[in-house]
């Protein structure tokens, strides 16, 4: 594996900018055995604050546990609470309906019905409809990508009444998808370049270069080398245990996150925002394709530490 010939051979001291939960989980054991450090950024999987959590990984933009919760508890208090799934019948798929159907028990809500479709399905009228017939206040779409995008597009094509929400969901689909196609979705994010005026900065110095607005996942990567290169001067060292205790030492406040801090468990604790994609009217400008709802708190978002299966939690 790549991770443990850099750990081995180059002395490489932090990973960053994992997107795959199988990789990552690889990755977190190569981290805890060789006293390395490691950023998630784009990682589903819960165990990686849970019970494979160690403290030289860190998870720092969502989880399936807080896309779900913090989705269900939003839609929750604006008086949505009853739901039909459509979910991709494979591992992230089901760790997410697992997790959505969870947090639709906590909000006293209920799953009137749910479907599993294959990855990269081309068709999902049969879906759709059953979804229809089943009358729940919101479609989910527990799937991601092209899935998504193409449940999407039908569900508005065969005329979905109710609220369709999705909880992984990139600035991207949706300027892959358009306005006209995307309208009306709703979802939570760990950023949105439009949010702040310090958002907006950063987003027009990635734009610069990239000619496209920042993801969540993008801006994570920025703001977790950020905060590994303060933590690196604070300690005045390299020398992972002691760039290790500056990282949770220090807040975690920049663009990204809010007076965010470091868990024993690794989680970035940071605020989620529940937004809604803008009808093309709406929107008046390029990348303009959000509005902001409601902040979710990162209590209410992320799993508590007395639910939690992390060791260094009950230390």
């Amino acid at each position: 594996m790549i991770a443990r010939e850099w750990a081995d051979q180059a002395n490489v001291g932090l990973l960053i900018d994992i997107g795959h939960s199988a990789v990552a989980l690889a990755v977190q054991d190569i981290v805890r055995d060789k006293n390395r450090i490691a950023i998630y950024t784009s990682v589903g999987t819960t165990r990686i604050t849970e019970e494979s959590c160690t403290s030289n990984g860190f998870s720092w933009c969502y989880d399936a546990y807080a896309l779900a919760n913090g989705l269900t508890a939003a839609l929750s208090q604006r008086g949505l609470k009853t739901w039909f799934l459509a979910v991709t019948d494979y591992a992230f798929g089901r760790s997410l309906e697992e997790e959505m159907r969870a947090a639709v028990g906590r909000t006293g809500g209920s799953v009137v019905g749910a479907v599993r479709h294959p990855e990269h399905a081309s068709d999902f009228s049969s879906y759709i409809l059953q979804a229809i017939a089943a009358k729940p206040q919101i479609l989910g779409l527990l799937n991601s990508g092209e899935d998504m995008v193409n449940s999407l597009k039908q569900a508005l094509e065969f005329g979905f009444p109710g609220q369709i929400a999705a909880p992984l969901v990139f600035i991207t689909d949706v300027h892959a998808v358009g306005l006209s196609s995307a309208q009306g979705l709703t979802f939570v994010t760990a950023f949105y370049w439009d949010r702040t005026d310090d958002t907006r900065r950063f987003g027009q110095r990635f734009f610069a270069v990239q000619n496209a607005m920042p993801s969540m996942a993008q801006a994570a990567v920025y703001s977790g080398v950020s905060h590994y290169l303060k933590s690196v001067a604070a300690a005045g060292t390299t020398v992972n245990n002691a760039v290790l205790a500056k990282m949770r030492a220090l807040p975690v406040n920049d663009f990204y996150a809010d007076n965010g801090w470091l868990r024993a468990d690794g989680r970035l604790m940071h605020d989620l925002y529940l937004v809604q994609v803008k009808s093309p009217s709406a929107s008046k400008r390029p990348w303009d394709y959000y509005d902001v709802l409601a902040t979710v708190s990162a209590e209410q978002a992320f799993r508590k530490p007395s639910e939690s299966r992390c060791p260094l939690l009950r230390t």
